[in-house]
């Protein structure tokens, strides 16, 4: 294990690794703003859009567990640096795509670049800052990073994508990765990793069944439940997830000890990360599409308008970092959750002829609960472990809070998709639109085509306001049921970590003791 470097290098090695995050994070929304221009220039409905998102998500929360076990076996600088180059290319890849498989090729780069780094980012943090109570401030800030980075996605994306197009979104991440690797190279602290094998059939088992719910929730509603690749990806799914236990339970060297979670204060914590992002993600994901598609802002206004959330979250994180440390993480926790679910709830009000006024105070809410979960979340996770499976609790917490957002955008996507084929027909041939049109209009809203989503604000009036009313309807359905998960994910996190006895603080916890192999 390498000794802590000097305060200078310490806070060198701090800033390298929030700039890495913030580029991953702020990428899993970044492109929300810009969802209606790749819809209109690559002729993708809301299916192909889902596809956009996911396709980075979906592989970060699939390999985020490889990536943990990668560092701890072969040094977490270098799978660092490997996983921060792969992201920089991919994002190459997606700024010079010229269709949509392409470009869903870039974002499943990306994926795997965010799924190798992200772990260490947090791994080298809980050894480069050894001493408890720095410890927690630089935890802080690197969980204020993450929370910012989200909260900024649709901020920055909005007035680039006005600007430049929709590709330059990813352009920013060339200069932002070039720096990030030269920096690391310099400064972060080098380790030779524990050497040993890869838990292959841990990796393979969890990928599948990781890979095959998300595709079933995507594909869904498009192809219809009982489609045969539907049912047979969903139970691929189900089996792999079930098999995944026993499995990482016998492995002499498991790429997940899930005895872990049966700490009940680290379970808490990562069942938190879940919820916050599987309410997030999607909203931050769609809201975008809504602001654009339905209300007829620019995409800068709609990244403009994103503003006051960000603005909360600069000051909620470090506020929320102070209060776990000081006394425990379930109060900024639950409040976090309380909070954004209360903006959701508020968002699922504005209707299709909404104004910004009726709906911005939701934001500040909402931001403010982004920024008041994430901080407690790490802290709690990382006063459970010692520093030699740092790389695995980490890739637990963000695995489990990625596949909360993979999650949350399928979810939210298909309940979109199915309320947009179940009642645009209907509202179409009430309009008097011929039948034939009316078929193709529903089809291409849905599925893409030269009629997609943002295509229809060409078509007549009558067109566009079915059109509107009825995705509007899909979304008030999707941030009704994401407001209730938030509502009980925060009462359930509150009963996991209700005993102020067991966490005092996140660094007087007493922590698991590292798990013997198995002969």
């Amino acid at each position: 294990m390498p000794s802590a470097p000097d305060a200078r290098r310490r806070h060198l090695v701090l800033s390298t690794l929030c700039l890495a995050l913030f580029m991953s994070m702020l990428d899993n929304v970044v492109v929300s703003n810009a969802l209606p221009s790749i819809s209109a220039a690559l002729h993708a409905g809301m299916v192909d859009l889902q596809w956009v998102m996911e396709g980075y998500s979906l592989v970060y929360a699939s390999l985020l567990l490889l990536g943990g076990a990668l560092g701890d076996r072969l040094g977490r600088r270098r799978v660092f640096l490997v996983g921060l180059a792969l992201f920089t290319g991919g994002s190459l890849v997606c700024a010079l795509a010229g269709s949509l498989p392409v470009l869903v090729t870039g974002r499943v780069v990306q994926g795997v670049g965010a799924a190798l780094l992200t772990p260490q980012s947090l791994a080298i943090l809980r050894v480069t800052f050894a001493e408890p109570s720095e410890r927690a401030r630089a935890i802080g800030t690197w969980s204020g990073v993450s929370a910012l980075g989200l909260a900024l996605g649709p901020a920055i994306g909005g007035p680039l994508v006005t600007a430049f197009g929709w590709a330059s979104p990813f352009w920013i991440n060339l200069p932002i990765g070039v720096a990030a690797l030269a920096l690391g190279l310099r400064v972060l602290p080098r380790d030779a990793g524990h050497r040993g094998r890869i838990d292959v059939p841990g990796q393979v088992i969890g990928t599948a069944g990781v890979a095959g719910l998300v595709f079933a929730l995507i594909e869904g509603p498009s192809r219809g439940w009982t489609a045969p690749a539907v049912l047979a990806c969903a139970a691929v799914g189900v089996v792999c997830l079930a098999l995944f236990v026993p499995v990482e339970l016998r492995a002499e060297r498991p790429m997940l000890d899930v005895r872990l979670f049966r700490d009940r204060i680290f379970a808490g914590a990562a069942f938190g990360g879940f919820i916050v992002s599987f309410g997030m993600f999607g909203v931050l994901s769609y809201l975008g599409l809504y602001m654009q598609s339905v209300l007829g802002w620019s995409a800068a206004g709609a990244g403009i308008a994103s503003l006051p959330s960000t603005a909360v979250v600069m000051v909620a994180s470090p506020l929320a970092s102070r209060m776990a440390a000081r006394w425990s993480p379930r109060l900024p926790l639950v409040l976090g959750l309380a909070l954004c679910a209360a903006g959701v709830a508020v968002l699922s009000r504005a209707g299709a002829d909404a104004s910004y006024a009726d709906f911005w105070w939701a934001l500040p809410l909402i931001g403010t609960g982004m920024g008041m979960s994430f901080s407690p979340i790490t802290i709690a996770v990382m006063g459970r472990v010692g520093p030699d499976r740092a790389g695995m609790a980490a890739a637990a917490t963000n695995a489990t809070r990625e596949l909360g957002g993979v999650a949350g955008i399928a979810l939210m996507g298909s309940l979109i998709t199915a309320r947009l084929a179940a009642t645009l027909p209907g509202r179409l041939a009430d309009a008097g639109v011929p039948g034939d049109v009316a078929r193709r209009v529903a089809e291409s809203a849905t599925h893409g085509g030269t009629g997609s989503l943002a295509a229809s604000a060409g078509m007549p009036s009558a067109v566009v306001r079915a059109v509107a009313v009825s995705f509007t309807g899909g979304l008030q359905l999707a941030l009704i049921v994401a407001a209730v998960v938030l509502v009980g994910g925060a009462v359930a996190v509150s009963v996991l970590l209700r005993s102020g006895a067991d966490v005092p603080s996140a660094h007087r916890v007493p922590r698991l003791a590292p798990s013997p192999p198995r002969r």
